[in-house]
C-alpha cells in the first residue's frame, strides 16, 4: 500500500545539488559561546545545510542536563544572525513548537520519545496548523512502522507540507555495537510505502560513539537516503549530553568531504545492461527459493496431519534444535552469515508451526 505524503523535499542550502541534506550542530545548546563558536566552525566547512542544537533535552531519569530552554532559543536566533545559517531544534510539547516558531526557528524535529506517543504527536500538529515550517519526525524508540507513518500523517494533517522522516534506530533490549539498532529494513520499507517523503539519518544517535558514526553515515547515503543530521560539539570533552557520539568540527569538515556520493543508476549503456542482467538472474533466484519454500511448507502440512492422526505433540523441540544447530553448520559453510541462517530458520519454523497448528484445530 502506498501512501501520499508532502513531496517538497528541505532545502539543503549547499552549491551542489547532488550533496544530501546536511544537518549539524551540538547536541544541546549549552551557552551561547559554544554555539556560535560551532557553528562558525560548521559555516566555515562549507557542507552544512541547518544548525541543530538541542533546546529542550527529555531525559531517562531527572538530575541530568535537561537543556536550557527558551534563552537557548534567542542564542540560536544570533547564530543564525551572524552566519546565516537556518536553524533547527526538537519540540516535544506544543508549547515548544509555539515558542520555537516565535523565535525564528526554520525546522522543528519531533523525537523518537514523543513519536511514539500519539497524543504528543497531535498536540503538536495542532500547534503548527497554519505555519509552513518544515517538520521532521524521528522514528518511535521502538520498531513500529504504522507508529511511525501515524505520527507523520498527524502532522501531515496539520497542513504540513515540508515534512521528513528521521531515521535514528531503535532500542533493543540486547547490548550491542550501536546505541540504537539500525533496522535498516524499517527505513527501506518506509521509503517504499511512501516513496515520496524524504528520509534522514541520524548516524550519532545509531552509533552511540564517534568512531561509528563514518560508517554508519556512509551505509545511509548507499541507501538512497535524503540527508544525515549529525552531532558536532566544539569540545565534545566537556559536552553536557551525549558527548561520546559528537565531534569535533575539524572532524565532521573530514567526514563529509570523505563521503561516496553514488548514482542511482549508471550512465553508461554497457553498466546498465550487466546491472539489468544479474538482476534477471536474482529474480529467477528468488523465484527458486519460493518454489522451494511452497514444497517445504506442503511437507509441514503433511506432517501437520500425522501428528493429529497419531495424537503427538506439535512442537518437536529436540528436533528444532537439531535443526537449528545442523543447519547454522551448513549455512556457514557455504559462506552465509549464521545469524541470518538462524533468523531465517526461525521464519520458517514459525510458519510450519502455525500451519500444523491450524490442522491440529481443524
Amino acid at each position: 500500500m502506498k501512501i501520499t505524503l508532502p513531496t517538497s523535499p528541505i532545502a539543503n542550502h549547499l552549491e551542489n545539488p547532488r550533496w544530501p541534506v546536511l544537518i549539524a550542530g551540538p547536541c544541546s545548546a549549552e551557552s551561547e559561546e559554544q554555539l556560535l563558536d560551532t557553528a562558525r566552525q560548521l559555516k566555515a566547512s562549507q557542507r552544512i545545510s541547518y544548525f541543530r542544537a538541542g533546546v529542550w533535552k527529555p531525559r531517562t531519569r531527572p538530575g541530568s542536563f535537561e537543556g536550557m530552554g527558551e534563552v537557548a532559543l534567542r542564542w540560536l536566533q544570533t547564530v543564525k544572525a551572524e552566519t546565516g545559517l537556518p536553524t533547527a531544534v526538537e519540540v516535544a510539547t506544543a508549547e515548544h513548537a509555539e515558542l520555537a516558531l516565535k523565535h525564528g526557528v526554520d525546522v522543528l524535529w519531533v523525537g523518537a520519545r514523543s513519536s511514539a506517543n500519539p497524543f504528543s504527536v497531535q498536540e503538536i500538529a495542532d500547534s503548527l496548523r497554519g505555519t509552513d515550517v518544515v517538520v521532521l519526525v524521528k522514528n518511535p524508540v521502538n520498531p513500529d512502522l504504522q507508529l511511525w507513518v501515524g505520527a507523520l500523517e498527524r502532522i501531515h494533517r496539520a497542513g504540513i507540507t515540508k515534512l521528513a522522516a528521521i531515521h535514528r534506530g531503535f532500542s533493543a533490549y540486547e547490548q550491542s555495537v550501536y546505541r540504537n539498532e539500525p533496522v535498516w529494513n524499517m527505513a527501506i520499507e518506509l521509503k517504499t510505502i511512501c516513496p515520496t517523503l524524504p528520509i534522514i539519518c541520524d548516524p550519532s544517535h545509531i552509533s552511540g560513539r564517534r568512531s561509528l558514526v563514518p560508517l554508519v553515515a556512509q551505509k545511509a547515503l548507499d541507501l538512497n537516503m535524503d540527508g544525515l543530521m549529525i552531532e558536532v560539539h566544539c569540545d565534545p570533552s566537556v559536552a553536557k549530553s551525549d558527548a561520546e557520539q559528537q565531534l569535533l568540527p575539524a572532524d565532521y569538515a573530514q567526514l563529509i568531504f570523505a563521503l561516496q556520493l553514488r548514482e542511482v543508476t549508471s550512465s553508461k549503456p554497457e553498466l546498465r545492461n550487466e546491472l539489468d542482467s544479474y538482476r534477471q538472474q536474482i529474480d529467477l533466484l528468488d523465484d527458486t527459493i519460493f518454489e522451494t519454500l511452497s514444497k517445504r511448507m506442503a511437507m509441514s502440512q503433511k506432517i501437520g496431519q500425522y501428528k493429529k492422526d497419531n495424537n503427538l505433540m506439535v512442537l518437536q523441540l529436540n528436533r528444532w534444535e537439531d535443526i537449528l544447530e545442523q543447519r547454522s553448520r551448513l549455512a556457514a559453510a557455504m559462506g552465509l552469515s549464521s545469524e541470518f541462517a538462524k533468523r531465517l530458520l526461525v521464519l520458517v519454523h514459525e510458519e510450519s508451526i502455525n500451519l500444523q497448528t491450524e490442522i491440529m484445530n481443524s
